[in-house]
């Protein structure tokens, strides 16, 4: 099936590449320079949008405003407005799913995180960056270990955390499956949203599902002998013991964790 792709990139990091690929498989590509540019089109009708943008203070309010614009635009936290941040972002909210192939969103979701790991992510632009990373997917656990993968390179890249000494893999896994499985029951027609904000200092994620929400108190206590042979329970657990800072939204469908260098950046 033919797609139709967005690309909004300020810089051309990856925007000529990515042409090169989509369109030599038969995809129609658009090049945007600007997220103005981007809002004179009508985005839901594209089934991928990829923004790779350099937002400097003077621009995150343009960015960060909401007027008519659409949702596969990237936001910056309101936290960072005095910041250089880079901007980046997939979103297939308006992937055609009506014969949902897994496959299709995962290769090309996976060629772009490629491209972007081998082309963009060199380790001497990242070390000073912060950058708001976005991914807007339909639920499927193929595409969240694509995404897992990445995350963990980009963090890895910047020291945030030692791969041999650090159990950051498994609360993120965790976090994503129950988002797919136990928050949109596996449902292609609902999103999983997830943002990794991350810098020498910190990685934060925050991860939601279109789900109807769970109070994180009525879990089994897994350490309770009564639970010993349950599995319900333990993901949190290992979230919980993982993670910096783990918060639950009300609703129970937004999860927010941070993981703090292990060596922490002056």
């Amino acid at each position: 099936m033919h797609r139709k792709i967005l690309i909004i990139d300020d810089h051309d990091d990856l925007a000529t590449a990515l042409e090169e690929v989509f369109v030599h498989v038969g995809h129609n590509v658009e090049i945007l320079e600007t997220r103005a540019d981007a809002l004179k089109r009508q985005l839901d009708s594209y089934d991928l949008v990829i923004t790779d943008l350099d937002v400097h203070p003077e621009t995150v309010e343009l960015l960060n405003s909401n007027g008519n614009g659409p949702v596969c635009l990237p936001c910056v936290p309101t936290e960072r407005f005095g910041e250089h941040v880079k901007a980046f972002k997939i979103c297939a909210a308006n992937f055609r799913r009506d014969e949902f192939d897994e496959n299709e969103l995962k290769d090309m979701v996976a060629t772009i995180l490629d491209y972007k790991i081998r082309f963009v992510d060199k380790k001497e632009i990242v070390a000073d960056m912060h950058e708001n990373i976005e991914f807007e997917l339909p639920s499927a656990i193929s595409l969240m270990h694509i995404v897992l993968e990445y995350l963990m390179k980009r963090v890895e890249k910047l020291g945030v955390i030692k791969p041999e000494q650090s159990n950051l893999f498994v609360a993120l896994d965790e976090a994503f499956v129950n988002a797919v499985k136990h928050g949109n029951k596996y449902d292609a027609q609902k999103l999983v949203r997830i943002t990794a904000e991350v810098s020498k200092q910190e990685a934060k994620f925050t991860i939601e599902d279109e789900g109807e929400g769970f109070d994180v108190k009525n879990i089994p206590d897994p350490l309770d002998p009564e639970n010993l042979f349950k599995t319900s329970g333990r993901g949190v657990l290992f979230i919980y013991n993982i993670m910096d800072e783990v918060v639950y939204n009300d609703r129970g469908n937004r999860l927010t964790m941070v993981k703090k260098a292990v060596e922490p950046a002056e």
